[in-house]
């Protein structure tokens, strides 16, 4: 099979955390999907004065439309360019989606995190779950767009570049590694420190209706106030580790560990 991801793809995914594919999955499936989510939505999708609401939280999906979003030939392939060949676990369920309404009203969640790899102490306690500096347990961040997506309808804030920061906050901490919320504590200052630099370090995941962003499960991400006009409709699973990441004692690194091992040496 022809690689999907060029070589310059796979650099920025290196440096900057992420890439966009467009048509990773169809329009016609993302249609499909949202007309399943739509039933577990207390509003009605012809009735806007039904939509009282900034932020409805639905998740675990398995139906065929979602699990065939997440496994087209073109992210499997990608899947392999990027974490490596037998190293990931297909994706079955479409995990966390936050669909998000037009509303003035602040959703509480908007804050700068990292999204966590395996359990703490109480595996129901989501802050309290972990990352460390191999991103134990997760291979990818992804941003999967089941609506069409334009700067005004709530995408997704990613900081570019912000993985190579995250590697050096998580080094110290060993193999324990960090808590959701003892990271998600430390964002502030690094966003703060990219907004003085000229580069544009904030990007908006924007996008057509089956565009997928592939991000490094370091990079920092953040939500926003909806100020459109049609609701948002995104899912965020992560791609699972089937065999534990290395960053050292191999001659040769996937891209995710060498974006990890250009933070830890920077």
């Amino acid at each position: 099979m022809n690689e999907i991801l060029n070589q310059e793809q796979i650099q920025s995914f290196i440096t900057d955390g992420f890439i966009r594919i467009d048509n990773a999955f169809s329009a016609e499936i993302a249609s499909e999907a949202r007309n399943i989510l739509w039933k577990d939505i207390p509003a009605n999708p012809n009735d806007s004065s039904t939509w009282t609401q900034p932020v409805v939280w639905l998740g675990m999906y398995t139906q065929e439309p979602f699990t065939k979003a997440a496994n087209t030939l073109i992210l499997h392939g990608a899947f392999d360019q990027l974490v490596g060949k037998g190293k990931w676990i297909p994706c079955m369920s479409m995990g966390a989606f936050p669909v998000r309404f037009p509303s003035p009203i602040d959703s509480g969640d908007t804050g700068w995190h990292v999204d966590a790899g395996f359990a703490g102490a109480d595996p129901n306690d989501y802050f309290g779950a972990r990352i460390n500096a191999r991103s134990k347990g997760r291979a990818l961040l992804m941003l999967f767009l089941f609506s069409d997506v334009s700067e005004l309808d709530a995408p997704t804030i990613i900081l570019k570049g912000s993985h190579l920061d995250v590697a050096r906050l998580l080094k110290p901490a060993g193999d324990a590694g960090l808590s959701f919320m003892e990271l998600a504590e430390k964002l502030p200052e690094l966003a703060e420190k990219a907004a003085g630099l000229s580069e544009k370090k904030e990007v908006s995941a924007t996008g057509k209706a089956g565009t997928v962003y592939l991000c490094h499960p370091f990079l920092a991400h953040r939500a926003q106030r909806h100020q459109g006009t049609e609701p948002r409709f995104l899912a965020q699973p992560p791609l699972l580790l089937r065999s534990n990441f290395e960053t050292e004692g191999r001659e040769q690194y996937c891209p995710v560990e060498a974006a990890i091992r250009l933070g830890l040496n920077a």
